[in-house]
C-alpha cells in the first residue's frame, strides 16, 4: 500500500510537469549532467552535485550531505581519503593496520559494502572483493579537490549498494590558461609523499595531468609485533575535455594507483604483503538541445582491480597466497530537462557487467584453476524536482533494476527542503529504499552460494539547519534505518551437517548466507562559529544505535559500530599570515564480535597543525599526528599509528 501510494504520488507531481509549456515565460537551462565535470569539481561549498546528480543550491536538496572543499581538503593536511572522510558526521573506519592496509568506511552504521564511491564520477566497488566492498585502503588524497558525503539510502539514482551512503570524489580541475604545482613532505616513519600536477584552460579544451608517490617504513599490523609493515604507493590521474561545438563536448578522465604493503597474520608477526593495481577509466559525450535545457550524457565507464598477497616464507612451492581482479563495464546515459525555473527532470538508462576471478595457491595445491564469476544488471530511472511554492522544494524517483540472478526490483526516494527565514533555517526530510543483489564474490566465489537474496533496506532522516548572526551554522539530523535480508559469513566445521558446507564432499572453510536483520538510529550535530575574526571552531557529534535485529545475537550492537563520536577543530588565522589549528577526534567503545563479548576500548586523537604561505605562491606547512601518543585499535590486534610530526612545502605556478 506504501509503495502504490508513493508511485502515484511520484507520476502525479510528474503530470503536474507536464504543462511546462504554460511557463514559457520561465524556461531555464537545465544543470549539468555529470558529478565530475566543471560544476562537480566547483569550490562553492553551497553547491551539492551527488544527491540529485546535476549540481544544485544546498538548500534545495533534502538529503544529509557533508561538502569537503578544497580549501578544506589543503588545511586538513590529510593524505589519506579514509582519515579525512572519518571527520565528518556518521562516518567510521577500521583498518588492519597503516596507510595501505584493508581499510573499511561505514557510513551511520551500515556495512561498508552499503556505500558506494566515485571517484570523477565512476563507481569504485570491486567485484572481487570480500562482499564487494571498497576497500579504501589505497586512496590517498593525490589530486584530489572535493569530496561529498551524502547520507542514508540512494539506490534510486546511485542503483545497488547505495543504501548506507554514497562518497564522491572529484579531482582537479585547470582554472588558469596555465598552472602547475608541486606538494613534497616527510616525516615521521621514513614517510615521504611527493605530488605534482600540470594543466590549462582555453576556450574550447580543458586538460591536467598529476601524478604523485608515497612511500612509509611505517610501523607494525600486528600490534605486539615488532618488525615494520612498510607501503609504497605511485599514482596519475588526468582528465581532458574538449569543446567540438557550441553545445557538445567530449571528455575522458582516468585514475590509476598501484600499491605494495606489508602486512601480518591474526596475532603474528610475518613477512607477507600484496600488490594492488587500481584503474578507472570514464569517457562521455555530452549534447545540449532545445536552448539549453536538455541536456545529455552518453557515457562508457571502466574499472580494474588487481591484487595478490605473496609469502615469502614459501621457498618450496611459489610465494602467491591469492590472487584476484575484479572487473565493471558500465554503459549509461543520463539526461536532464528543465521543465521551468526550479523544476527539474533527470533520468537515465545504465547497463553493468561485473566480473571477477580469484584463487588461493596452496602449498598442496600450488597452481590451482580460477574460480570465475558475472553478473549482469540493466536499469532505469527518473527523478523530478520542483520548487512547488517558496522556498519549498520536493523531489521523488524511482529506478527499476532487472538483475541477470535476480529479475525486476524497483526502489523509491522522496525528499524536501524548505528554506526559511531568507535562507537562515532550512529543513530537511528524505525516505528512501535500499536493494543491494549479492555480489559476485557472495554468489560465485571458493565461499559463495548461489541461493542469497537480495539485501533490501527503508530509511528516513529529518534535521534542521540554522544559521545564527551571519557567524554560526548548526544542523541537527535525526535518522532511521531497517535492513533486511543482510548477508553474512557462516562458519563451518568438520562436524558441521549443513549441506552448504560441504562441496564434492570437501569441508570449507564457510560460506555467505541471509541470517540477519538490522537495525541503527541515531542523532547528528554538527556546528561552526567564527566567533572574532580569523577564529573559526567546528565540531561534529553522531550517537549511533547500530544492533542486530534478529537470531541470537539480537538487541547486541553491531561489530565494529562506535555508538558515540565526536569531532572538534578550532583554526585561527594570525595577522602575520600564519594558520594554526588543532583537532580532536573521539570514537567510542566498539565490540570485535557479534556477542559484544570482546571489547575495544573507546579512544581520543590530537592533531595539530600550522602553515605559513611564504609567497603568494609558495606555502610550508607541518603537523603533529596523535599528538598526545594515544594506544589504541581499531580491529582487535591491530595496530595504529602513534606520534609523528611531519613538514613540507607545497607551491603552485
Amino acid at each position: 500500500m506504501g509503495k502504490a501510494l508513493f508511485i502515484g504520488s511520484a507520476f502525479a507531481l510528474a503530470a503536474a510537469g507536464a504543462g511546462w509549456g504554460a511557463w514559457a515565460a520561465e524556461l531555464q537551462d537545465a544543470p549539468d549532467p555529470d558529478v565530475a565535470a566543471r560544476a562537480g569539481a566547483t569550490g562553492v561549498a553551497e553547491v551539492v552535485v551527488t544527491a540529485n546528480r546535476t549540481a544544485q543550491a544546498r538548500d534545495r536538496v533534502g538529503q544529509s550531505v557533508t561538502v569537503l572543499t578544497d580549501a578544506v581538503i589543503r588545511s586538513s593536511q590529510a593524505t589519506t581519503a579514509a582519515d579525512l572522510l572519518a571527520r565528518t558526521p556518521g562516518v567510521s573506519f577500521t583498518r588492519n593496520g597503516g596507510p595501505g592496509a584493508s581499510t573499511s568506511l561505514n557510513i551511520r552504521g551500515a556495512e561498508s559494502q552499503h556505500t558506494v564511491v566515485l571517484i570523477d564520477g565512476v563507481k569504485l566497488n570491486d567485484p572481487s572483493s570480500t562482499q564487494g566492498g571498497f576497500n579504501a585502503g589505497n586512496l590517498l588524497i593525490g589530486d584530489i579537490s572535493r569530496i561529498e558525503v551524502l547520507r542514508g539510502a540512494q539506490s534510486t539514482l546511485w542503483g545497488s549498494q547505495a543504501i548506507g551512503g554514497v562518497v564522491n570524489i572529484v579531482t582537479r580541475e585547470p582554472e588558469e590558461a596555465f598552472e602547475a604545482s608541486v606538494n613534497v613532505e616527510a616525516g615521521a616513519r621514513d614517510t615521504a609523499y611527493l605530488r605534482a600536477g600540470v594543466g590549462g584552460l582555453t576556450e574550447r579544451i580543458a586538460w591536467r595531468l598529476a601524478g604523485g608517490y608515497y612511500t612509509t617504513d611505517g610501523f607494525s599490523a600486528y600490534r605486539l609485533g615488532r618488525e615494520r609493515d612498510g607501503y609504497i604507493n605511485a599514482g596519475a590521474s588526468g582528465r581532458l575535455r574538449v569543446t567540438l561545438a557550441e553545445a557538445v563536448s567530449a571528455e575522458v578522465r582516468a585514475v590509476y594507483s598501484r600499491g605494495r604493503n606489508d602486512f601480518d597474520a591474526v596475532g603474528a608477526d610475518t613477512p607477507e604483503f600484496g600488490r594492488t593495481a587500481e584503474l578507472v577509466a570514464y569517457a562521455g559525450l555530452n549534447a545540449a538541445f532545445l536552448d539549453g535545457r536538455l541536456k545529455n550524457r552518453v557515457a562508457f565507464a571502466y574499472t580494474d582491480t588487481d591484487r595478490e598477497n605473496l609469502n615469502p616464507l614459501r621457498t618450496t612451492t611459489q610465494p602467491l597466497t591469492f590472487d584476484a581482479a575484479g572487473k565493471n563495464r558500465r554503459f549509461e546515459y543520463q539526461g536532464v530537462f528543465a521543465i521551468r525555473e526550479d523544476w527539474t527532470v533527470t533520468f537515465g538508462a545504465e547497463s553493468e557487467t561485473a566480473r571477477m576471478r580469484t584463487r588461493s595457491p596452496t602449498p598442496a595445491i600450488p597452481d590451482p584453476a580460477y574460480v570465475r564469476g558475472k553478473v549482469g544488471v540493466d536499469s532505469l530511472y527518473g527523478q523530478m524536482q520542483a520548487g512547488v511554492a517558496p522556498g519549498l522544494t520536493l523531489t521523488g524517483g524511482l529506478r527499476y533494476d532487472d538483475h541477470d540472478t535476480f529479475g525486476g526490483h524497483v526502489v523509491g526516494q522522496v525528499a524536501a527542503a524548505w528554506s526559511l527565514n531568507d535562507g537562515a533555517t532550512v529543513l530537511r526530510a528524505s525516505w528512501g529504499e535500499g536493494f543491494r543483489a549479492p555480489g559476485v564474490f557472495e554468489l560465485y566465489s571458493d565461499f559463495g552460494n548461489t541461493g542469497l537474496s537480495p539485501e533490501r533496506v527503508k530509511s528516513w532522516d529529518a534535521g534542521v539547519e540554522q544559521r545564527l548572526f551571519d557567524r554560526a551554522r548548526v544542523s541537527a539530523t535525526w535518522f532511521d534505518r531497517d535492513a533486511d535480508n543482510e548477508i553474512r559469513f557462516n562458519s563451518c566445521t568438520a562436524a558441521s551437517t549443513d549441506p552448504l558446507c560441504r562441496v564434492n564432499g570437501t569441508v570449507r572453510f564457510g560460506y555467505y548466507r541471509n541470517i540477519l536483520k538490522t537495525r541503527a538510529r541515531g542523532v547528528e550535530l554538527a556546528g561552526e562559529v567564527t566567533p572574532v575574526e580569523g577564529l573559526t571552531v567546528s565540531g561534529n557529534y553522531t550517537w549511533t544505535d547500530a544492533e542486530n535485529a534478529s537470531g541470537a545475537n539480537a538487541g547486541k550492537r553491531l561489530v565494529r559500530r562506535p555508538e558515540h563520536m565526536w569531532n572538534l577543530s578550532a583554526a585561527y588565522e594570525w595577522p602575520i599570515g600564519v594558520s594554526t589549528s588543532a583537532a580532536v577526534r573521539h570514537v567510542g567503545k566498539t565490540f570485535n564480535n557479534d556477542a559484544n563479548t570482546v571489547a575495544l576500548k573507546a579512544y581520543t586523537v590530537v592533531d595539530v597543525r600550522a602553515s605559513w604561505p611564504v609567497s603568494e605562491r609558495v606555502e610550508i606547512f607541518g603537523r603533529v599526528e596523535n599528538l598526545l601518543d594515544e594506544d589504541y585499535e581499531t580491529i582487535l590486534n591491530y595496530g595504529t599509528a602513534g606520534r609523528g610530526a611531519f613538514a613540507g612545502v607545497r607551491a603552485r605556478f
